[in-house]
């Protein structure tokens, strides 16, 4: 199915794309529509152009591969899925995640992976191929994030990485760590990947763009991870 969106209404390209008996939905000229795959499973969704905010809300199984950039709130709340990105994304990319996997070609904004979270046997992963924005990671619960910054380019994100950061790990690509870590996140710097989930990862992710997987796997990265030895403390009190 081809869909020529246009100047359609963002309700009207929805209710096409989720009332579609086709699997397989390819939308062109897409300018701005927002909420595109909102709470989809089992489609193949292949957008040309730029979607408009919450791209894949709640994705729950549908696979969206974008050619072109997109907006902000990519991925809020999926379960499962993927979103893969040919281009740069904005804010708050995969906020409160619990599945699936996004993946970005170019730069990110602002709060990307914000309180991501895992569940059982959900583990979710934002892979970036370029730069991060300030408060990657913030309240941080679970799942993978990875920088690779293939740009080679200072600094790898902004600032305040890992406010908050309570669960899950980063991997950042590059001989620096950012600037003014918590206390609370524990760096560590790695000749090369050695998990082999992340080694999975970042290998399936460079067979998407055409990359090299193993100098990749092969490169210098800082590992952050909660320091258990130095937790955050309880907010409240109980009376």
């Amino acid at each position: 199915m081809i869909v020529h969106a246009g100047d359609m209404h963002f309700k009207a390209l929805g209710d096409l794309v989720r009332g579609a008996q086709d699997r397989e939905i390819v939308i062109e000229n897409c300018i701005g529509q927002r909420y595109i795959g909102a709470g989809s499973s089992g489609k193949k969704i292949e957008i040309i152009g730029t979607p408009g905010n919450a791209l894949g809300a709640y994705l729950n199984g549908t696979d969206i591969v974008v050619r072109g950039n997109v907006q902000d709130a990519v991925g809020d709340t999926m379960n499962c899925g993927s979103i893969i990105v040919h281009g740069g994304a904005g804010d708050a990319l995969g906020y409160a995640m619990r599945g699936g996997k996004i993946f970005i070609r170019g730069n990110v904004g602002y709060r990307c992976g914000i309180h991501m979270k895992a569940y059982m046997n959900f583990k979710p992963v934002i892979v970036i191929g370029g730069r991060a924005g300030s408060f990657l990671g913030e309240y941080q619960a679970g799942g993978l994030i990875v920088v690779l910054n293939l740009s080679d380019e200072s600094p790898v994100v902004g600032n305040f990485c890992g406010t908050g950061m309570h669960g899950g790990e980063m991997y950042l690509r590059g001989e620096a760590l950012p600037p003014n870590l918590p206390p609370q996140v524990k760096a560590e710097r790695a000749e090369g990947i050695s998990d082999p989930w992340v080694r999975s990862i970042i290998t399936e992710y460079a067979g998407v763009y055409g990359l090299d997987a193993e100098k990749l796997l092969a490169d210098t990265y800082y590992h952050l991870s909660p320091n258990v030895d130095n937790p955050y403390h309880r907010m409240y009190i109980n009376n």
